[in-house]
Order: C-alpha cells, then structure tokens, then sequence
C-alpha cells in the first residue's frame, strides 16, 4: 500500500502590518508561535501582545500576590525577544476566566486600540487534538477574541468604547488560532527559531516549577520537536501553524 499523502499547509498571508496576540497567560505565545513573531518583526511588520491574566495562579510553590508580578516582568522579557515591546495585561482572574461580554468588550477595545490587520490566540476548543484536556482560560479567551473581532467592528456592540475614545475598527481581516489540531496556514520557523527558544526561557521560574529537566534542554526540546513536526506538511522547513479563519 502507498502512504496517504499529506496534505500541506498553505504559507500565511503577508499583505499586512499589524498583528494583535490575545491569549490567556504569561508563557502561552511563547509555547505556541514564537518563532512566528519573531519572523514578522523581523519584516518590519508591528506585533503587539494582549493578555488576559498575569498568569498569578500559574506556580503552586508562589502565591499570586508574588506570582503576578514576576511573571509580567518575565513575559515582558519574553516578548522583548522577538521584537515586541508592547505588552498589556487585562487583568482577568488565572484560572477562572469566564467567557461573556466583559472579557469580549475588553477585548474588542483591544483590538480598537491596535487597530490590527491581524488576530492571532490560542486553541479555543475543548481539546488538544482530542488527546489532553484544555484549560477553561484557554478556551474563554480564544473563544472571545474570536467574537470580538467582529464586535470591534460594530459601533452598535459596547457603545461606551466609542465614548472612551475607541472608536469602531473594522480592519481584522484574519484570525489566526495557534495549537489548533486542525491548521490550515504555516510560518517558516527557520529564522525565528533560535529566538523562540530565548523567549520561552525568560519564563524561567515558571519552567523549573513545570519540569526537573534542563530549562534550555526542555525549551529547545518542545519548540524543535513542534516546528519539525510542523514542518512536514510545510515542504519540509520547521515551521509554526495556525488554523485561519478569514473576515
């Protein structure tokens, strides 16, 4: 018997300048597309990061009040890496993120302020690839952004952003889902690679509470593994993909 082919991913657009990334918590962009970022910064293209939670509730052995903190000076580290200065914190509660019109209206004003040609978050379904669970933050806030790029669009949706100064910006023209189990588009990770490692390990103490292993070891081990993985529906090249939704 032959092999079933495989089907490719197709290359991402590149016909816009700014990107907007929307994700729960501190470390979540650095595990799913790094590599990515670092490549559109790299063209002169602007990426902004938008999160939900500090990530406080994220390492049992600190309390939030410490926890927060620390890792928005990492994440702010983190981004640094891949050629992203602007980091804003939400300030939703880790761990009980609830999905509804406050977290959309927080995030549609996201999208107002940045006013992105692209939308980038996380995989908002129950699974990942139907073989580990998914965070309910995870899914509350791919779920989110993925409404509130329309409902930036809409002057009729959460009117009181219009009178805090944020008016309408119809401009996403793509949603882009990272760590979904059913991509369609692809980033070359070649170039970016290095610097994905880098980002992810400024999330140090929140790695060596994961793990016993080596950070470098463990960053570098997950990122290579994905990207090559990746990489075999993208012509061979390491690569970071997204499941696209068009607008």
């Amino acid at each position: 018997m032959t092999e079933p082919e495989i089907t490719q991913l197709q290359p991402m657009p590149t016909d816009w300048q700014r990107a907007l990334a929307v994700v729960a918590h501190p470390d979540d962009l650095e595990y799913g597309c790094a590599a990515a970022v670092a490549a559109w910064t790299d063209a002169g293209r602007e990426v902004a990061y938008v999160l939900a939670t500090r990530g406080e509730a994220g390492i049992d052995t600190l309390e939030p009040a410490r926890c927060g903190p620390l890792r928005e000076r990492e994440q702010r580290a983190s981004a640094a890496v891949v050629g992203v200065s602007k980091v804003e914190f939400l300030d939703h509660r880790d761990g009980v993120i609830e999905y509804g019109t406050a977290l959309r209206r927080d995030i549609a004003g996201a999208i107002r302020r940045h006013r992105p040609e692209l939308v980038i978050t996380l995989n908002h379904r129950d699974t990942w690839g139907g073989v580990a669970w998914n965070t309910p933050d995870h899914v509350a806030v791919g779920r989110a952004t993925l409404d509130a790029a329309g409902d930036a669009g809409n002057r009729w949706i959460f009117p009181e952003l219009v009178e805090q100064g944020l008016p309408p910006w119809n401009g996403v023209r793509w949603v882009a889902v990272a760590g979904s189990a059913s991509p369609t588009h692809a980033v070359d990770a070649t170039p970016g690679l290095e610097r994905a490692v880098r980002s992810l390990l400024e999330h140090r103490t929140y790695i060596e509470a994961l793990t016993d292993e080596d950070p470098e070891s463990y960053a570098r081990g997950f990122l290579t593994a994905n990207a090559t993985a990746t990489g075999k529906r993208f012509g061979g090249k390491p690569a970071v993909a997204f499941e696209v939704f068009s607008r």
